[in-house]
């Protein structure tokens, strides 16, 4: 699986997403890049996108996009935060499907 991770998120989270190809956002070029248009770049070049921000599936229409939605619901984007979180992630990028946003943690 093709994971894009938002630049919120540490880039050493990477490293915790075994047998799937992870590329952060500023990895693909994209740092900078407006939520709306980074969807747009990642269409057709992902089969997920993992974030840390919880309005992003407010503000942008996620469900008519070609990749899985992952928001992770943490008390900081720390690593030390997010790595509890790890298990339910990959458990959400296996039963998901492309248009959906499955939340994890909370």
């Amino acid at each position: 699986m093709r994971i894009l991770l938002d630049e919120c998120l540490p880039r050493g989270l990477k490293q915790h997403f075994p047998g799937h190809h992870v590329v952060t956002v500023p990895e693909a070029g994209w740092a900078g890049t407006k939520n709306g248009a980074l969807l747009g770049l990642a269409a057709g070049n992902v089969d997920a996108f993992v974030t840390i921000d919880s309005n992003v599936a407010y503000q942008q229409s996620l469900t008519n996009l070609p990749f899985v939605a992952v928001v992770l619901i943490a008390r900081t984007n720390r690593l030390a935060d997010l790595l509890p979180l790890v298990s339910g992630l990959l458990a959400a990028l296996d039963s998901s499907t492309a248009g959906q946003v499955a939340r994890v943690g909370g």
